[in-house]
């Protein structure tokens, strides 16, 4: 039995699902999401709260389960509050700003690096070291960080690079004489 599956989801005040066949629509004050779950799973909405069950004790259902449960509470939070990464730019002469729907970032490479914002997300560089990513999509918010910091990792001896707000960074100490 999958625990988070057999959790409801429920639905707060200005917020509507509906469900047609294995689509369910999320409506909210942010957005409109909608998912396609499998033939796994069956989907149902009574009372403000969304319910998901597997139709079979497969390995493959019980997976579908919790996922699809997931992907609805996701969605749930999007609409509502939305989703937020924070990024962190340490280096001498490393610093990022947004120029229309482009971030250029200078990483230390021999060029700028201008990376394209895709539809759904909006990022923003308050700071020349700092970029917040905003959206109601959890997994495209998570996917932008991830390639944003992708250009330049942080390293473990001078910690340069793009890391995450809350991300640790596990130090090494360089050679000795």
């Amino acid at each position: 039995m999958s625990r988070i599956g057999k959790k409801p989801v429920e639905l707060p005040s200005g917020v509507t699902a509906s469900v047609s066949g294995q689509t369910i629509e999320i409506k909210g004050p942010k957005d409109t999401q909608s998912f396609t779950a499998t033939d796994d799973v069956t989907l149902a909405v009574e009372d403000n709260v969304v319910t998901v069950t597997p139709r079979g004790s497969s390995k493959r259902a019980r997976q579908q389960w919790g996922m699809s449960r997931t992907v609805i509470a996701n969605m749930v939070t999007g609409v509502t509050s939305g989703f937020k990464k924070e990024l962190e730019i340490n280096g001498v002469g490393y610093r990022a700003q947004m120029q229309g729907n482009t971030l250029k970032l200078a990483l230390g490479l021999s060029h700028d690096v201008n990376f394209e914002v895709p539809a759904g997300v909006t990022v923003t560089a308050p700071k020349p070291t700092e970029i917040i990513i905003e959206g109601t999509d959890a997994q495209l918010v998570g996917q932008v960080a991830a390639n944003i910091r992708e250009w330049r990792k942080p390293e473990p001896y001078k910690g340069k690079g793009i890391k995450y707000k809350d991300e640790y960074i596990f130090r090494k100490e360089g050679k000795k004489k």
